[in-house]
């Protein structure tokens, strides 16, 4: 592979962009405040790393804040680098509050044969010992691997792929868990340590014309102790199209809530079931106790939630990636 091909890296905000008005404050910070062009002056031997590098600033957000319009761009403009014979690979710089949901959404859109790297931080830039520099670092020689491919999330060393990579811990540097199936990969003195292989799926690029129209309105209920239907009415009202029911152990789900649910499915609601549990799937029972509600099996609700807008947009065939 020709290393004159460039490293595109597009920001979006985030906390690897945040900025605190003293360097030993890691918590009370406004994120996405330094542009690309300063994050990327942070990081000594960047350049050497990346070889051709082009900066882009696609959005400037706090990532709690990500919307659908700005998704939408994102992935039509990692499509349009994707399709570009210069590129290598792109990297995206994110806030980890969202970037689980990012890296899904990209993958069941895009499912890359180049690398699209996400990474973050879980200090702003203005810290004493920001993690950023580093993990875009490591994000640039991830993409710059031969042979590396598909939507991944770069952070403290571990290479995640995009169904398994969870936020597991607020504050910690190593926030985040690819939890039963463990990293893809390590960043390891420069280099890169592959555990397994690299992600597949069946992107279809054709469909992103698509979500330049108003997204389907789906949303998360939660089964609890003492759950009750309130909620599913009010969302059904409200104009849900689809709910995602965040269940308990192996996608069990209150009485009270399922009885709603169900008569919500009955009239006409797409309903999908994912569990609460951070790791492991949700395993069916025998074939003659069908689950009254669907599952995507091993995706967070969160990432269901996302796999449903995708079906309810009529792109089924992507939505699990």
């Amino acid at each position: 592979m020709s290393l004159n091909r460039k490293i595109v890296v597009i920001a979006t905000g985030g906390t690897i962009a945040g900025a605190a008005a003293s360097p030993t404050d890691h918590t009370a910070y406004v994120a996405g405040q330094l542009d690309i062009s300063q994050l990327a002056a942070a990081v000594p031997g960047l350049t050497q790393a990346a070889g051709a590098l082009q900066l882009e600033q696609l959005a400037q957000l706090d990532s709690k804040d990500m919307d659908a319009a700005t998704l939408a761009c994102l992935a039509q403009r990692v499509a349009e680098l994707l399709d570009d014979d210069a590129v290598q690979g792109v990297v995206i710089t994110h806030g980890t509050d969202t970037l689980e949901e990012t890296a899904y959404f990209l993958h069941a859109l895009l499912a890359p044969a180049k690398p699209v790297v996400l990474t973050c931080a879980m200090r702003p830039a203005t810290a004493l010992s920001a993690d950023g520099p580093q993990n875009l670092l490591d994000a640039v020689t991830v993409a710059r691997h031969p042979g590396a491919k598909g939507v991944l999330a770069v952070c403290a060393g571990a290479v995640h792929g995009p169904l398994d990579v969870y936020k597991a811990h607020p504050y910690r540097l190593d926030a985040f868990s690819s939890g039963d199936a463990g990293p893809l990969a390590w960043v390891e003195a420069g280099g890169l340590r592959v555990l397994r292989p690299w992600p597949e799926g069946q992107g279809q690029r054709q469909v992103l014309a698509s979500l330049c129209r108003p997204w389907p309105k789906v949303a998360i209920v939660t089964s609890h102790a003492e759950a009750t239907a309130w909620m599913v009415p009010a969302l059904v009202a409200a104009g849900a199209q689809g709910l995602v029911v965040a269940a308990t152990g192996n996608g069990t789900v209150h009485t009270s809530l399922e009885k709603a649910l169900l008569q919500a499915q009955q009239a006409g609601l797409q309903v999908r079931r994912a569990s609460r549990c951070a790791q492991g799937l949700v395993v069916e029972g025998a074939s003659d106790a069908l689950p009254l509600f669907a599952a995507y099996p091993g995706l967070s609700p969160v990432k269901a939630r996302l796999a449903l807008v995708l079906e309810l947009m009529g792109l089924a065939s992507v939505a699990l990636g």
